[in-house]
């Protein structure tokens, strides 16, 4: 595929992820009674993200501690 052709999806790609994500925030996106709140599923994924993130990488610090007091 053309460099330019991927840029120009990946722009579109990008920049509709966001204007979803902010008009449904801001607007009330409902349908048969379910919200489509877009915006607040990614920030709770990213707060998930940030959590188990952080969980692991203590547990790996761990690991690799435990890994060196054998040596």
């Amino acid at each position: 595929m053309n460099k330019w052709v991927e840029i120009l999806i990946g722009l579109i790609l990008v920049l509709g992820t966001i204007l979803v994500g902010w008009y449904s925030h801001v607007g009330s996106w409902t349908l048969f009674g379910l919200s489509w709140d877009f915006g607040s599923a990614a920030w709770l994924t990213l707060k998930g993200v940030v959590i188990w993130g952080a969980f692991f990488l203590g547990l790996l610090f761990l690991l690799l501690g435990i890994s060196d007091l054998k040596n």
